[in-house]
């Protein structure tokens, strides 16, 4: 048997192909391991993040391709077809982290009546958030356009939620204004709900095309089309999240607002601009946002079940405005797996589609 992965040259991302790779024979699993199908999953620009960080990060580790290429991580739906482990049976239906592929061998560990975790020794490197799997089996949540929803969004409001999180711990480092870049992005504008509901002032930068979406989104309280960022007022302290990652957009800004940037964090790599030896800048020193380290503080400060309680109650406030902007497109097949990937990799995806793609034809 034979699992079909579309993989991308880990240095030049325009560059991908599928490939066929061999697969144990359900009776040659090794012992407590799962054969799954991949079903489905989404794709969204943060995907491309994941790409353009696999090394720094060790995302191309979760997956082993040949030498010089790498799979992108995606968020997304499984089937059990095979299980050697004696509390999980063929026909379970698993939510997480899986390869852009049809299958994937799973050592479940740490079994319990709502997940499991990947336990293969290559997946160990990256942060254990990403080798975790919920039994989602007969859950309404993550069936039909609500799972989809729970594909494309909920991973990406996770890290809305932890930067807001981080923010309000840290009072905001003093700002009442918060300044997004790459504002129709779907962490954005999450982001973007959480800190209007706790009264931030919250502006949106995007690009001209983009402007119509974003401002008919609710939790914007102002757009401002990238080319005109220096028209902002720069006298009172603001607090920059960075989704799109383009350093020459960040050094304008910092430049504007001078000693009034107050904080400068480094979240997306949409734009995909990033000089690798940056000037040092007027204001807060940038810096990247690492969501699993937030996670770690908070599991530890607030016990078992405090992320997930607190969570479950942003996510409640937040699904509803999500039936007003988003579509979701479903394509199939490795071919439209390709053009989905690229159009993303390029920009040319709308802001108000949200992909769920898979490679079953």
């Amino acid at each position: 048997m034979k699992s079909k992965d579309f993989v991308v040259a880990r240095n030049e991302l325009q560059q991908c192909k599928l490939i066929e790779t061999e697969l144990p024979d359900a009776e040659a699993l090794p012992p407590e391991a799962l054969l799954v199908k991949v079903d489905r999953f989404a794709f969204t620009a943060n995907n491309i993040t994941y790409a353009v960080m696999g090394d720094e990060l060790k995302y191309w580790h979760l997956f082993p391709t040949p030498h010089g290429f790498g799979i992108v991580p995606v968020w997304g739906f499984g089937d059990v077809i095979a299980s050697k482990h004696p509390n999980i049976a063929a026909g379970e239906r698993l939510f997480g982290y899986f390869p852009m592929a049809s299958h994937l061998v799973i050592e479940a560990a740490d079994v319990s009546k709502r997940g499991l975790r990947d336990a293969a020794a290559h997946r160990q490197v990256a942060a254990p958030v990403y080798n975790l799997y919920a039994r989602v089996t007969g859950d309404a949540a993550y069936e039909g356009r609500q799972g989809d929803l729970q594909a494309l969004l909920r991973p990406l409001f996770m890290l809305s939620f932890l930067v807001d999180d981080f923010l309000a711990e840290n009072a905001d480092f003093g700002a009442r204004t918060a300044l997004l870049s790459s504002a129709s992005s779907k962490t954005a504008f999450g982001l973007a709900h959480l800190l209007h509901s706790r009264g931030i002032k919250v502006i949106g930068l995007t690009s001209a095309g983009n402007t119509g979406f974003v401002s008919s989104l609710s939790c914007y309280d102002d757009v401002v089309t990238y080319d005109r960022v220096t028209s902002l007022p720069a006298s009172a302290p603001v607090a920059f999240v960075d989704m799109a990652g383009s350093s020459a957009l960040r050094a304008e800004l910092h430049r504007h607002f001078g000693e009034q940037m107050k904080y400068s964090g480094r979240v997306g790599l949409t734009h995909r601009a990033t000089e690798a030896d940056e000037p040092v800048l007027p204001g807060a020193k940038p810096r990247w946002f690492f969501a699993p380290d937030q996670i770690r503080k908070r599991a530890k400060e607030w016990g078992p079940g405090g992320i997930d309680q607190r969570f479950g109650v942003a996510w409640t406030g937040f699904a509803p405005l999500l039936d007003k902007c988003l579509t979701v497109v479903e394509s199939r097949g490795p071919e439209a797996v390709q053009q989905v990937y690229l159009d993303t990799l390029k920009g040319r995806v709308p802001p108000e589609q949200g992909h769920m793609l898979s490679l079953a034809g």
